[in-house]
């Protein structure tokens, strides 16, 4: 029998299976996924491999043939659907199969398993007392403290942790104890469980008509064996979660499993918490927060069937359950569900591919209240079914939505952040003792700093961005981590007038202590939520009203569920307008939505008051008005006129090199040899300087490329691949590194 395996190395060159003779003795434990350790190269070093096929054909010469040495004990093996998927990965996205298997096997070290240490008493009770009035006359403490717990408690078994901490008796005294038979050490291995909660279950929550409806369908689709794609296009508050938990619920009761995803850490809490109410402990959570050991027993929870259902973001998706019967991908428009690290996957994509190569099937359920265009175009041109929820049922009505314009604030002398209207509402509220959330999508105390004199704006040395001022005095780059001192001259002429643009997280903060000190402020960003558990405790906080405000970044504006907040403030609505990427309407449009839906989710009704310098772009007035429909039909006009994804597609070669020339010309080249081809239809621009052209000292750079049909540019990725392993194998290419994305989200 042969192996073919691909060996870990992240490298074009080695980026192919390898023959391996499996010898007698590994026969029957060899399978596909298998990871082994394999000779290697002409030194024969010993490296990791995974088997990706079993044969009993040799590719050539037997005898030449290399032997495994034995298989890997520390990893996890790779399943057979998930080698296929990180095939189609490797084959859709561009990347290294060994990439695209890392990607797919979340936890792919093996950690060793938690063990529980439980004491009891060995001895009859008259001669533990005996024993213990003995400890007594000799004054031995721990010993006493020991016994007279175990003999109050005689038939519990006392956890090892109390007694060495509570007790602070010292494992040597314990040993001692064991040594001679008076006591019992009992070991229980256990898995780490990351949800702290009670296991109070919550009835079953009876569904609106719309509702019912949806999970109908679903459930009629699945018992006539159709696995298809929805989208649910709901409005903040329509009720999508009790959607997901009923068809989760039948989906279990056919004895399979659910993934859900979710696009961040900071939603997971309260959205793990009504999956948590209504299923228990058969929930668990897959996070980047989680330890190595965490992670790693949530896989084999998953594995070996002690949990239905994984809630996460984008990793979650490679969970190995058994029999997956549905993906559900909440909030599915969020960028964060797309890769940033090679294979440059989309977890939409990638779900609606797995749920074909699962023996099954799957149902892949998407839900939104602002669906990506990818989405929704979908769904318009029949690929997906479509169902809308247009009815709030967290109580109260759609927020009353108020536009303030910033200019003519301005004109009437309002230096502050915040308009006229918005400070009136904000006092009101206080008074009401209601609560009030302030979103800006920034961190930091400034934009940037700039000199008023000259216009010199003070940018980071090693990246192409410019820096923003920290609390102390400090520049920051956001990028590369670097930081300097804020100077007090510009070194471009001279002038003492060197100030910041002044709108961030920590500024607004300032501001409401300065107008309101006696209001409690809450801040929620990157700065703030470093710490594991940062997330839970700042929203806890705010949800048992320990504070009157939060103000936050995007992270505070998705999914949470505040029933006492009457007021949201967006204070620099058009910031994201001014981002050099096709997608900054849509981007707008869906932050503003997602934000004015955070108010009046109660009883109470709620206000939300939108600022901004441009008050009459069409995706902040869509916003204002909740009109998705209004703002597709014009945002798809654009993209149809521009050849923008959805409507076309799009691939972005992504080259990064030291040296700007050397660069240029490699990216020239590239676009050469794919026009060769010269393939109808197919719009080449480029190559260009990246939206950041330097990062680190290194110089970024792009070529676009647009073609109606997704599969010519696959074919153009792979003839641009083929040619790099081309000039690589001629020694070429040092300092260079190629990526590709289709369809980006983020941009470069």
């Amino acid at each position: 029998m042969y192996a073919n395996i691909i060996i870990d190395i992240s490298h074009e060159k080695v980026d192919r299976t390898f023959q391996y003779r499996i010898p007698d003795r590994l026969i029957e434990v060899c399978d596909i996924g298998m990871p082994v350790k394999v000779p290697f190269g002409r030194g024969d070093n010993v490296r990791t491999g995974y088997i990706v096929e079993l044969t009993e054909e040799p590719n050539w010469d037997p005898d030449k043939i290399k032997e495994i040495i034995d298989v890997e004990k520390g990893l996890i093996s790779a399943e057979d659907i998930s080698i296929r998927l990180a095939a189609w990965m490797k084959r859709q996205y561009g990347s290294t199969m060994i990439a695209a298997l890392k990607t797919v096997l979340p936890a792919s070290k093996k950690q060793a398993r938690q063990i529980h240490k439980f004491i009891s008493l060995r001895l009859p009770e008259r001669e533990a007392r005996d024993l213990y009035y003995e400890c007594v006359r000799k004054k031995q403490k721990a010993r006493e403290r020991l016994l007279k717990e175990l003999i109050d408690n005689p038939d519990d078994r006392i956890p090892y942790e109390f007694i060495t901490g509570k007790l602070n008796v010292s494992s040597q005294a314990i040993k001692a104890l064991s040594d001679k038979g008076i006591i019992a050490i009992e070991s229980e291995e256990y898995y780490r469980k990351p949800i702290a909660a009670d296991g109070a279950r919550y009835g079953k929550k009876t569904l609106s008509d719309e509702q019912q409806h949806i999970v109908d369908t679903v459930k009629k689709d699945y018992d006539e064996g159709k696995r298809d794609t929805y989208l649910i296009h709901g409005i903040t508050g329509s009720g999508k979660t009790e959607v997901y938990i009923a068809l989760i619920d039948d989906v279990i009761k056919r004895g399979k499993q659910a993934i859900v995803l979710i696009p961040e850490i900071a939603l997971t809490y309260q959205t793990l918490m009504r999956f948590y109410r209504h299923f228990g402990d058969r929930v668990s959570v897959m996070n980047s927060t989680l330890s190595p050991g965490e992670k790693f027993d949530q896989m084999e929870r998953a594995r070996n069937g002690d949990i239905d259902i994984i809630i996460g973001p984008r990793s979650a998706l490679f969970t190995p359950f058994p029999n997956t019967g549905i993906i559900i991908i909440d909030e599915e428009h969020e960028a964060t569900y797309k890769s940033e690290t090679m294979p440059k996957y989309h977890a939409r994509e990638v779900a609606i591919e797995l749920s074909h190569l699962l023996p099954d099937g799957a149902a892949v359920v998407l839900g939104s209240a602002t669906p990506s265009l990818e989405a929704y175009y979908k769904a318009k041109t029949g690929q997906i079914k479509l169902f809308e929820l247009n009815k709030r049922l967290t109580g109260g009505t759609l927020p009353t939505v108020e536009i303030a314009d910033l200019r003519e604030e301005l004109r009437a002398g309002n230096r502050s952040i915040f308009s006229r209207r918005l400070f009136e509402l904000m006092e009101d509220r206080f008074q009401k003792d209601e609560q009030v959330m302030l979103f800006i999508n920034r961190r930091g105390l400034a934009g940037f700093i700039s000199c008023r004199g000259c216009g010199h704006v003070f940018k980071c040395p090693h990246c192409d961005v410019s820096l923003s001022e920290h609390r102390g005095g400090r520049l920051v780059c956001h990028y590369c981590g670097y930081e300097k001192a804020r100077p007090k001259i510009c070194p471009e002429c001279g002038s003492k007038y060197v100030s910041s643009f002044r709108a961030g997280t920590q500024q607004i903060e300032d501001e409401v202590k300065k107008y309101f000190p006696d209001v409690k402020v809450l801040r929620m960003d990157a700065d703030t939520t470093r710490t594991k558990g940062s997330y839970e405790k700042i929203l806890g906080a705010f949800a048992n009203k320990e504070a009157n405000v939060l103000v936050g970044t995007q992270m505070i504006v998705k999914g949470h569920d505040f029933p006492d907040v009457t007021l949201v403030g967006i204070l620099a609505a058009d910031m994201s307008l001014y981002a050099s990427d096709y997608r900054a309407s849509e981007r707008t449009f869906q932050l503003l939505t997602q934000a004015a839906g955070r108010a009046g989710r109660g009883e109470k009704r709620g206000n939300v008051v939108i600022q901004s310098y441009q008050p009459d772009h069409y995706s902040i007035l869509a916003a204002a008005d909740q009109d998705y429909k209004g703002f597709y039909e014009e945002e798809i006009a654009y993209r149809d006129l521009l050849r923008y994804p959805p409507v076309s597609h799009m691939m972005s070669v992504q080259i990064q090199c030291k040296n700007e020339a050397e660069g240029i010309a490699f990216a020239t080249k590239l676009r050469a040899v794919m026009e060769q081809k010269k393939i109808p239809n197919v719009v080449y621009i480029g190559p260009a300087s990246a939206a950041i052209g330097k990062i680190n000292d290194i110089y970024r750079m792009a070529i676009y490329v647009k073609a109606d049909d997704m599969d010519i540019l696959v074919k153009l990725k792979d003839m641009v691949e083929k040619y790099i392993r081309m000039l690589e194998d001629r020694g070429y290419l040092k300092n260079i590194t190629t990526q590709f994305d289709f369809d980006p989200v983020n941009g470069f």
